[in-house]
C-alpha cells in the first residue's frame, strides 16, 4: 500500500475494482491475440523455401549489431535527415513509453505482491524514482508526438510523393492516426488526472501533462468535471492501446518486429553475390510459384514499410520505366496473403503477357544497380527476389530478343559481341610495346580486360591507356588473349545461371593455370563477380555429376593468396609508390566523376578513382548524387543490350546533373568514368542529349595517361620514364 501524501500517482484512479479486473482480462486477451498473430507469421516463414546463405551464423553478434543499427536510426538518416529525425523521435518515444509501462507493471503486478506476501507491501514507484520516471516519460512522449506530427504533415500536408502509391491503403491511415491518438490521448489522460487530483505540486515535473491540465482549467474545466470524465478518457486510451497491440502481427505495425528480424538475418554481401541453383533435384531455380520464394524473401516482403525510399532512389522508376521496386515487393506480398487466405486463384508469378503478379517488362527495366537496396532502411534484398523472377523468365523463354542474342553470342563465341575469340586482343596491336601473354610467362598481375575494352572501339582506347599505365609503372602483367571469355556478371542477374556457372568454372581453371598474385579488372562488373561470386560456385547437375568441377585451392580470395582488384585500386598503390612519377599538378582541368554501381554500391570503393583523379592535378567537382547515391548510367542488368521505352535516359539525366548541378557548373570540362559500360552509356547519352559540345567523356585511365604524357621524362610514346625514375 502507498501511504497518503506520498510522491506518486494513483494508478487505477477512478476506475474501481471491477474496472481493474476487466483491464487485466483484456490485457490477457490482447497478449494471446498478439502471440497467435506472431506464431502465424513465423509459421509462414518456416513454410518458405530454404535460403542459400546461412542467415543465423554468429547470431549474438548479429543481434547486437542490428540493435545498434535500429536504435541509432543511422540507415534512416541516409538521404533524408528530416525523415531520420522523425522516425528516431517515434521509435525512441515509443520504446520509452513501452519500457515505462513495463516498469509500472513490474511494480504493481510483481514487486508489490511479492512484498505483500511477507507482510510489508511496498512500491518503488514513489519519491525520486517516480519524479525521474515522470520527467523522462513526459519528455520522450513529447518526442513521440512531435515525430508522429511530422509524419502526418509529410503524408497529408506536404504529400511527399514517395509515401503514396499503388499499395497505399486505409491501413496506412489507421496506423499513423492510431499512433497520434495514443500519444495525444496519453497526455490528455495525464492532464485530466493532474487537474482532477487538485494540481499536486510535485506533478510539475510532468511538464506536458501539467500544461494540458492548465489549458483544460483555463478553458473552464473544473476539478469535479475532470474527475467525472477521467474514467471514460482512460478507458478510451486503454482500449486503443489494446487494439493497437493486438493488431501488430496482422498489418503494417508488424514491421516494428519484422524489420529488426530482417536486419538481423541480412546478408552483408546481398546483391554483390547472388544465390546459386541448389543441387537438390526438387529445388526450383526460379519463381514458378510463391512457395519457391525463400523464408528470407517472405520476411523481406513483411519488413517493407511502404516508405518509398527505394522508389525515389531507383533510376528505372525515375526514367519512366515500368518498375517501382516497392511495388514489386508489395505485389508479391499481396498475392501471397490473398492466396493464403483463399481469396485468389494461382497465377504466374512473372510472365511476358497474360495475367501475372509481375510483368516481364518490369523485371527487364531493372538495372541491377542496387540503389533500392542501399536506400532501404530495413535491408530488404530486392535484387535476390528480382533475380529469382529473371531466372523464371529465362526458364520460360520470356527473354528480351536482344538479350537472347547476347546469350547466343556468349555461348557461340564466348563474348557478348559475337565476335571471333582470336580478335579479343586486337586492341593491343596499335601499342608501341608488346603485352605479355600470361599463359606463357609468370606475371604478378593477371589483367582481365573484359568484353567492351576488347571489342568496343571506344573502350579499346581505354584498354590501351591502361596498358600504357601498367607499362609505365614497370610491373609484371599479362592477359589471357583469346582464352579470356565474358565474366558472366550481368547475364547472371538476367537469370541465365547455368551459362554463368559454365563461364565461372572456365575462368577459375584458367586463373589457376596462370597462378597470378593478383587479378586486376578493367570492368567493375568483372571485379565484382570474380571477387564475390566465383568463390561461391559449387553446384552439381541433375545427374549427380559435377556440372562444373573446380575448386579454389581453399585459400582463393580468402587469405590474400590471390587478390582480386579493380584496376584503379591496383594503380592507386602504384601512384602511392611513385611508380608513375606524377607530381599532382600535371593537368589544369575541372572534372566531375561518376561512381560505377558495381564499384561503389556493390563493393564500397569510392576513393581509389578519386585519388587517381587528384593525382593528375585535375580539380574534382562532385555531382550532388555521388558515392552510394550515384545515379546509375542505365547499362547494368542487361540495360546495355535492350531497347527500352523510357521518358528520359538515365545517362542524359546524369549529363544534365554534371553540367547544371555541380558547384563548378559550366567550368566542368570532362565527365570521368571508371567502367566500360558507363563509357558506352554516357557516350550515347551525350549524343542523344545534345551535350557533345559541352563536355567530354573520359576514363580515369585516359586522364592518367594524359597526365603522364604531360610530365617530365616521358618519351614520344608516352610509355617510358619508369625505369629512369627508379634509377
Amino acid at each position: 500500500m502507498v501511504a497518503e501524501g506520498t510522491v506518486t500517482r494513483p494508478t487505477f484512479w477512478g476506475i474501481g475494482h471491477l474496472g481493474e479486473i476487466a483491464f487485466y482480462l483484456l490485457a490477457v486477451v490482447t497478449i494471446l491475440v498478439f502471440a497467435y498473430g506472431v506464431y502465424r507469421r513465423v509459421d509462414r516463414y518456416t513454410a518458405g523455401a530454404a535460403d542459400w546463405f546461412d542467415r543465423l551464423d554468429d547470431l549474438p553478434h548479429r543481434i547486437v549489431s542490428s540493435a545498434q543499427i535500429v536504435l541509432s536510426n543511422k540507415q534512416l538518416f541516409d538521404r533524408d535527415t528530416v525523415g531520420g529525425l522523425m522516425h528516431a523521435f517515434i521509435l525512441w518515444g515509443f520504446l520509452t513509453l513501452l519500457i515505462g509501462t513495463t516498469i509500472l507493471a513490474i511494480d504493481m503486478d510483481i514487486y508489490q505482491p511479492i512484498t505483500g506476501l511477507v507482510g510489508t507491501e511496498q512500491s518503488f514507484f514513489v519519491g525520486d524514482f517516480y519524479l525521474s520516471y515522470s520527467l523522462v516519460m513526459d519528455a520522450m512522449g513529447l518526442l513521440f508526438v512531435v515525430g508522429v506530427g511530422v509524419a502526418l504533415y509529410r503524408r497529408y500536408a506536404a504529400r511527399k510523393w514517395r509515401l503514396h502509391g499503388k499499395h497505399t491503403s486505409l491501413e496506412d491511415d489507421l496506423f499513423i492516426w492510431a499512433l497520434f491518438f495514443l500519444g495525444v490521448g496519453g497526455y490528455l489522460t495525464e492532464g485530466l488526472r493532474i487537474l482532477g487530483t487538485g494540481f499536486p505540486a510535485f506533478e510539475t515535473v510532468s511538464f506536458v501533462g501539467w500544461f494540458v491540465a492548465e489549458v483544460l482549467s483555463v478553458a473552464g474545466m473544473t476539478q469535479m468535471t475532470a474527475e467525472a470524465i477521467y474514467p471514460a478518457v482512460w478507458w478510451s486510451h486503454s482500449l486503443l492501446a489494446f487494439a493497437f497491440i493486438a493488431a501488430i502481427p496482422f498489418g503494417k505495425p508488424f514491421h516494428m518486429l519484422s524489420s529488426y528480424a530482417n536486419i538481423v538475418t541480412r546478408d552483408e554481401k546481398a546483391g554483390a553475390r547472388l544465390p546459386g541453383i541448389p543441387a537438390d533435384l526438387d529445388a526450383d531455380t526460379g519463381a514458378e510459384s510463391i512457395d519457391d520464394f525463400s523464408w528470407k524473401e517472405i520476411l523481406d516482403q513483411d519488413a517493407c514499410t511502404k516508405c518509398g525510399r527505394c522508389s525515389s532512389a531507383c533510376p528505372a522508376e525515375t526514367s519512366g520505366r515500368p518498375l517501382d521496386p516497392r511495388d514489386v515487393i508489395l505485389d508479391l506480398k499481396q498475392y501471397r496473403e490473398s492466396l493464403d487466405a483463399g481469396e485468389t486463384e494461382e497465377i504466374d508469378i512473372v510472365a511476358d503477357g497474360g495475367e501475372s503478379v509481375v510483368d516481364a517488362a518490369t523485371m527487364e527495366s531493372c538495372m541491377a544497380c542496387m540503389a533500392c537496396m542501399d536506400a532501404c532502411p530495413v535491408d530488404i534484398e530486392h535484387l535476390k527476389s528480382f533475380t529469382r523472377m529473371n531466372r523464371q523468365l529465362t526458364d520460360q523463354g520470356d527473354v528480351d530478343s536482344n538479350v537472347q542474342d547476347t546469350f547466343d553470342n556468349i555461348m557461340g563465341m564466348g563474348n557478348t559481341f559475337g565476335d571471333p575469340p582470336d580478335e579479343r586482343a586486337a586492341w593491343a596491336e596499335d601499342l608501341d610495346f608488346d603485352v605479355t601473354d600470361a599463359r606463357e610467362e609468370d606475371v604478378e598481375y593477371l589483367w582481365y580486360v573484359g568484353d567492351y575494352p576488347s571489342y568496343d572501339e571506344r573502350n579499346k582506347q581505354v584498354a590501351r591507356s591502361l596498358a600504357k599505365i601498367l607499362e609505365h609503372a614497370d610491373v609484371e602483367y599479362g592477359i589471357l588473349f583469346e582464352d579470356e571469355k565474358y565474366d558472366g556478371n550481368d547475364i547472371r542477374r538476367l537469370g541465365e545461371e547455368f551459362l554463368y556457372v559454365d563461364l565461372a568454372g572456365y575462368h577459375v581453371e584458367k586463373f589457376e593455370e596462370v597462378d597470378p598474385e593478383k587479378i586486376i579488372c578493367t570492368d567493375p562488373h568483372s571485379y565484382n563477380t570474380f571477387k564475390n561470386e566465383y568463390p561461391e560456385v559449387e553446384y552439381e547437375d541433375f545427374a549427380d555429376e559435377p556440372l562444373m568441377q573446380f575448386e579454389y585451392d581453399g585459400e582463393w580470395n580468402q587469405d590474400g593468396t590471390v587478390d582480386v582488384l579493380h584496376w584503379t585500386q591496383a594503380v592507386e598503390e602504384m601512384v602511392e609508390d611513385g611508380a608513375l612519377g606524377l607530381r599532382g599538378n600535371e593537368l589544369d582541368v575541372t572534372v566531375t566523376y561518376h561512381d560505377p554501381c558495381h564499384l561503389g554500391r556493390y563493393n564500397d570503393e569510392y576513393e581509389a578513382p578519386r585519388d587517381l583523379i587528384r593525382a593528375t592535378g585535375a580539380t574534382l567537382a562532385e555531382m550532388p548524387r555521388n558515392r552510394n547515391e550515384s545515379f546509375c548510367c542505365g547499362g547494368g542488368g542487361g540495360g546495355l543490350w535492350m531497347d527500352i521505352d523510357e521518358e528520359s535516359k538515365p545517362s542524359e539525366e546524369r549529363m544534365r546533373e554534371a553540367l547544371e548541378d555541380t558547384e563548378a557548373g559550366d567550368a566542368v570540362e570532362k565527365f570521368v568514368v571508371a567502367c566500360p559500360m558507363c563509357m558506352t552509356m554516357y557516350e550515347d547519352g551525350m549524343k542523344t542529349g545534345g551535350y557533345e559540345d559541352d563536355i567530354e567523356i573520359v576514363d580515369v585511365a585516359e586522364l592518367l595517361v594524359e597526365a603522364i604524357e604531360s610530365g617530365p621524362g616521358v618519351d614520344a610514346a608516352g610509355t617510358s620514364g619508369a625505369t629512369s625514375q627508379a634509377d
